[in-house]
């Protein structure tokens, strides 16, 4: 695992603005999300499909008797929709009240990051980039962008919840 530390000489209070995000990937690109919104990481299982759900949602799945539905965050992301196969996991999420699986290639890492690393996203992205992508961080000669948790699911599906 990689653990970004902020620059030594800091005061002890900007180290106590420090959060830990959890990095996934999507085929080649790499994701993260806030560690505290995740609740836990399970294999891919397959979901039922549920009629004129939005394209992004898989369907859904029994978590130990719950019913939690799965979004493909590719899709959801505006890139091709993924192909699950055995190595695919389920990141589950707590969104607000509502707790959801984003289905994802792989988690590759746990990050601990200061504020002062995470970059603005781009002025060149689009509002709908923008929209979802909080900020990017720039580690280990990797680009990885820090999803909006709570811009996953649209307005109307999360007041429903």
């Amino acid at each position: 695992m990689t653990e970004t530390a902020s620059n030594p000489d800091q005061r002890p209070t900007d180290l106590a603005r420090a959060c830990e995000l959890i990095a996934f990937r999507m085929g080649t690109r790499e994701f993260c999300v806030d560690i505290m919104s995740v609740r836990e990481i399970r294999g891919w299982t397959k979901a039922t499909a549920l009629p004129k759900s939005p394209s992004f949602v898989r369907g859904v799945v029994n978590l130990r008797g719950t019913v939690l539905p799965i979004v493909d965050l590719s899709a959801r992301l505006g890139f091709p929709a993924a192909e699950p196969t055995a190595r695919h996991v389920i990141i589950v999420a707590q969104i607000g009240a509502q707790t959801i699986g984003l289905l994802v290639d792989a988690v590759s890492d746990i990050l601990t990051v200061t504020d002062d690393l995470v970059h603005p996203t781009p002025d060149v992205a689009s509002d709908m980039a923008k929209t979802f992508v909080r900020g990017v961080l720039a580690v280990d000669q990797r680009m990885i962008s820090l999803i909006a948790l709570d811009q996953v699911l649209p307005v109307c599906e999360q007041d429903a919840a």
